[in-house]
């Protein structure tokens, strides 16, 4: 019974601490016409220099090992777009002092928050036709980012991400 526990506790732990994506597509599209990309031409991706070539680096490391291909004149361009914000904590422990007696009464609570605010990352990828110039498909990731990390763990992290991202790309029907 305590492995028992202490493997759910492990898959908590585990479970939070994985990218949530939501993803949204034209599920009339015939995917298989996507073979080259490239990025956006005004790229920004609200990120740093240094961070915005690992997302890169990583982005065509992935495609390129599914089999697309990087072309100047592609078929979709890859947009991405990140923003931080901090995840309210709503955990809180409540102190209270009360008396009372006779017909009268009184009190006093004091709510201490516990734990500390996380800064969380969502980043947002999109890709569109280049001829038609719409938007084909959607991916919206969601996770724990470490403002204080090695660039090794920034890599790794967007690697995390981008495989999580992708593993739904292209759609299946």
């Amino acid at each position: 019974m305590k492995y028992l526990g202490m493997i759910c506790l492990l898959v908590l732990i585990v479970g939070c601490s994985a990218p949530k994506v939501m993803y949204d597509y034209d599920e009339k599209l015939d995917f298989s016409v996507y073979r080259s990309y490239n990025f956006y031409p005004e790229f920004e991706s609200g990120l740093s220099e240094l961070d915005t070539k690992r997302l890169i680096r990583q982005t065509d490391s992935i495609l390129q090992s599914r089999g697309f291909v990087k072309k100047e004149m592609p078929d979709f361009y890859v947009n991405i777009m990140a923003s931080a914000f901090e995840n309210n904590q709503n955990s809180a422990v409540g102190v209270g002092v009360g008396g009372g007696g006779r017909n009268g009464g009184g009190g006093i609570s004091i709510g201490l928050p516990i734990g500390t605010s996380k800064l969380n990352q969502q980043l947002i990828f999109d890709f569109v036709d280049v001829r038609k110039d719409e938007l084909f498909w959607q991916a919206v990731a969601e996770g724990y980012y470490r403002e204080v990390a090695t660039p090794q763990q920034r890599e790794a992290y967007f690697r995390t991400i981008l495989l999580k991202v992708l593993e739904e790309y292209p759609p299946k029907k």
